[in-house]
């Protein structure tokens, strides 16, 4: 079809029912046929994809309508934001052999003084990449080793928490706490290629999006390693370029043989990693050293080196130093003696230490958060109650649903605790003449015999971090994956998502798993958030019956169009009507009735 042609069409009139339906039906045809090892079949599916009109479409709605940087430009100062422009993209879409350089953007690193540096390529450039992921993704997926977790559909960083907890489970084990020296700026082009081991086009493409150069400054500098942060498929040849290390680590140390003749693996490392940070376990020190040397020469060949300073060898059990323990994740990691109880094997038998583990925030973490809350409540020491508490409850929410996983109620109550007292000077401080009990009568309700709520008249109360449940969060099985294509699986999962909010479990429920704005089923990697169908300045009211949960481009899409009915700010409508919730942002949100859209 020619452009003229296309040109008929607009980006307001594409199903994107059929185009989500067409996509994926490609996507788990090339899971199935990577699983199966047929990779003259792999191929040719992934071309057809490329070709694919469908794919095109939402490889450029995911980089100018889903993604958080839609709106920052590359090396070109371009950005597309209008339909026309989107559709004519999409039209002109290939996967080409020439590229812009990368525009080179630092950004700080959180708890460190260091910067980091991103790479932002043209919005043209994005939307190959985007295409490229689409073809590339599912085929790795079925290669993955089952213990990576990091930037995976349907995996998350508490999957790789509870793969720990259930690997530390009763025998003392030491670890190795391993951090790669700048993984994303050091890989070997050569040995990444290699490893890619994909038809010519694809190959040419990443080599040249490898090889581009970076713009910094207005000076142009040659990108001779590494894949550049900001990209869009940066995250997914990170882990191509680290798949692999599970295996040699494991690998290294044979199997053991009985007594009885039957070979089994004994105790073998355990490696668990999250894109650049992985830890090894085993109740060997000696073993552990060994792992080290091995991950050590392995990394060598993708030009890449652990970093002295974030690794060590610890022990995993409580001990009288300071050493014991690590920390992974944003979690702290610890066994602590809980007993003793009889073993017998291979005709030995006495009494060992049985372990419990203990898995809560870092400390880091938590002074890190604590500064934050305080920031934010030293930066409003002029604003209204309602405004401060607008401002602090998404932080609350976010930190407290992330670590309700693991044991973090007394840590909840002490944040409650510390919240409490610096909300005391923000308050005493705009009341400094008046006596202190009703300054507290002020600010503070009682609330069902629940003393020191901090709450408005119009009853908009800042969250308590003890209100938040613990729920044990249910790890990914194997080597699982959302191509696959089984979603009474994916479904269950979706209702124990640590991630979202009780809020936004049950309008998922309600609307079964579909956008209300576009009809579509929420998919892993959406970017979800909860609307007031009316908004509250209009008398809208916060209860269930005016929420909806939508995609995040979908509630732009009718901010905007009602900005556009009713006169914008004049009739009283700014993002505080329509967002209840953070963005939320889910690795896997397929549900179970979504199976009947994708047979």
């Amino acid at each position: 079809m020619n452009t003229t042609a296309m040109l008929v069409y607009k980006w307001k009139d594409i199903d994107w029912r059929k185009t989500e339906q067409a996509v994926f039906k490609l996507q788990k045809r090339i899971y199935r046929a990577a699983h199966q090892g047929n990779q003259i079949l792999t191929r040719k599916l992934q071309k057809l994809l490329l070709s694919s009109q469908s794919a095109k479409h939402l490889a450029v709605r995911k980089v100018t309508q889903e993604n958080r940087g839609k709106k920052t430009a590359g090396t070109d100062g371009k950005v597309i934001l209008n339909q026309q422009q989107r559709m004519r993209l999409a039209q002109n879409l290939k996967l080409n052999p020439k590229s812009t350089p990368v525009r080179r953007v630092w950004i700080p690193k959180p708890g460190a003084q260091e910067l980091r540096p991103l790479g932002i390529p043209t919005i043209e450039n994005r939307a190959q990449q985007a295409l490229a992921k689409l073809a590339l993704e599912p085929e790795w997926e079925a290669r993955f080793e089952p213990n990576s977790y990091g930037f995976r559909p349907g995996r998350s960083a508490h999957d790789a928490i509870e793969a720990i907890q259930s690997s530390l489970k009763y025998t003392k084990k030491y670890v190795l706490d391993a951090d790669i020296t700048k993984c994303f700026d050091r890989i070997n082009h050569a040995a990444l290629l290699t490893k890619l081991d994909t038809f010519k086009t694809m190959r040419q493409a990443i080599k040249t999006w490898l090889k581009t150069g970076i713009m910094d400054e207005g000076q142009l500098f040659p990108s001779e390693r590494g894949t550049p942060q900001g990209g869009v498929i940066s995250p997914l040849l990170a882990n191509i370029a680290l798949h692999g290390l599970e295996t040699a680590i494991a690998m290294a140390f044979p199997n053991r043989v009985r007594s009885d003749g039957i070979r089994h693996e004994g105790y073998k490392p355990r490696v668990i990693r999250y894109a650049d940070d992985f830890v090894v376990l085993h109740p060997d020190r000696t073993v552990i050293e060994k792992a080290k040397g091995i991950a050590e020469e392995w990394l060598k060949e993708m030009g890449l080196e652990l970093k002295p300073s974030k690794t060590r060898i610890a022990p995993c059990f409580s001990t009288t130093g300071s050493e014991s323990g690590f920390d992974f994740l944003g979690f702290h990691v610890r066994q602590f003696p809980v007993g003793k109880c009889h073993y017998r094997t291979s005709g030995y038998s006495g009494l060992t230490v049985t372990f419990k583990t203990i898995i809560k925030p870092s400390p880091e973490t938590i002074q890190r958060h604590y500064q934050n809350i305080a920031a934010v409540i030293d930066a409003r020491k002029t604003s209204d109650q309602k405004d401060l508490i607008n401002q602090l409850n998404p932080m609350i929410r976010g930190w407290a649903n992330y670590y309700a996983t693991v044991v973090s109620k007394q840590i909840f109550s002490k944040l409650d605790h510390l919240v409490t007292k610096k909300l005391l000077r923000w308050a005493y401080r705009r009341h400094s003449h008046e006596a202190r009990r009703k300054t507290v009568g002020k600010y503070w309700k009682t609330v069902q015999g629940r003393f020191w709520n901090f709450q408005t008249p119009d009853q908009t109360r800042l969250l308590w971090y003890a209100d938040v449940p613990i729920r044990r969060h249910v790890q990914v099985a194997g080597q699982r994956s959302p191509y696959d294509g089984d979603w009474v699986y994916w479904g269950k999962r979706l209702r124990h998502y640590p991630i979202l909010t009780k809020r936004q479990v049950t309008l998922l429920k309600r609307q079964q798993g579909i956008c209300l704005w576009c009809g579509l089923y929420f998919q892993f990697g959406d970017r979800l958030e909860v609307d007031h169908r009316w908004p509250r300045q209009w008398g809208g009211k916060d209860t269930y019956d005016n929420l909806q949960l939508l995609h995040q481009h979908c509630h732009d899409e009718k901010t905007a169009e009602q900005m556009k009915t009713f006169g914008g700010s004049s009739a009283g409508i700014n993002d505080n009507d329509y967002i209840v919730e953070e963005p939320c942002e889910v690795e896997s949100l397929m549900h179970g009735s979504a199976e009947k859209m994708y047979e």
